[in-house]
């Protein structure tokens, strides 16, 4: 190789070397800086769970029908409740009174006693019969006011007229007279002062829908009832409808007021995994019952 040939060829790998490095220099700073990000990124995503701090539940006033999603989650409960109680309005629920709110799915009685101050629930959402009410029992006590001049004035009554009076107003029993309740229909439950038409069927209905009652403060259970009444009634020769826990299906024993769908469902669940049961507090373990849930049942279940 002469020397102009070599010449060429130093000058040729010379250049190649500047031009490589030129690439480096401007290219690979910016790939540099790309990783670099994307490293960050990274670290910033996979941060470890302990190290996020836990937020503190708060307390405030709620109403369970109109709460949304933040409010709830606010209050300290959890992501998949507050689906539930979506879920819930979404099909028609509505919470009329407190303890409709306790039978959330997991809702401890810790955090259902710290919760239970702030629940307000609206107006809105009472039945629409409780608007006539007041109403109703103003324009009685106006009518029978207006009658007690026009009744003072006229002569007695004859025989044959005073039937017809006590049929349109029962007379009402006294201070220290009771009826019983689990055996009285719906013309005697109206003589015990404060019950009318409306409440006389209701306490009939609620009854046959527990089995009998077994306890007159039951009657607290009844939406509104007048609570000065409860003294006029006594419980006598309690029987109540049994339910077989080891034989109804998940249908049968949701029909139940004691029993919602998750309750009867642990039932057919536990019999399925461990077998007969002999006394409903095997379930105590479960976290859809209450201490309270197994008073109020004790006395309606057989095995």
């Amino acid at each position: 190789m002469n020397r102009n040939d070599r010449i060429v060829l130093i000058a040729a790998a010379v250049l190649g070397v500047l031009v490589l490095t030129g690439i480096y220099l401007l290219g690979g700073g910016e790939d540099r800086g790309q990783k670099e990000e994307v490293r960050g990124k990274k670290e910033h995503r996979y941060v470890p769970y302990a190290a996020i701090p836990s937020q503190q539940p708060e307390t405030f006033y709620f109403d369970p029908n109109t709460a949304d999603s933040s409010q709830l989650l606010r209050l300290g409960l959890r992501p998949w409740q507050v689906r539930n109680i979506y879920k819930y309005r979404a099909k028609g629920g509505i919470y009329r009174k407190k303890e409709d709110f306790a039978r959330l799915y997991g809702l401890t009685i810790k955090d259902y006693r710290r919760l239970e101050p702030y629940i307000r629930i609206s107006a809105d959402y009472q039945p629409a019969a409780s608007l006539f009410k007041k109403a109703q029992r103003g324009e009685r006590k106006e009518r029978m006011d207006n009658k007690a001049p026009l009744l003072q004035n006229k002569a007695p009554l004859s025989e044959n007229k005073a039937p017809l009076l006590k049929e349109a107003y029962p007379v009402k029993i006294k201070a220290g007279e009771h009826v019983a309740l689990n055996m009285a229909d719906t013309s005697q439950l109206q003589r015990v002062p404060g019950i009318g038409k409306y409440y006389a069927k209701e306490i009939v209905r609620y009854g046959n829908w527990l089995g009998g009652y077994v306890s007159v403060d039951q009657l607290d259970e009844i939406d509104q009832f007048p609570k000065e009444a409860k003294k006029y009634f006594v419980v006598q020769q309690a029987h109540p409808k049994k339910l077989n826990v080891n034989k109804l299906t998940l249908q049968q024993l949701r029909r139940h007021p004691y029993l919602n769908f998750y309750q009867a469902k642990a039932i057919t669940d536990y019999r399925r995994l461990h077998g007969r049961i002999e006394d409903i507090r095997q379930l105590r373990f479960s976290s859809d019952f209450t201490e309270d849930d197994f008073q109020r049942l004790t006395p309606y279940v057989e095995y």
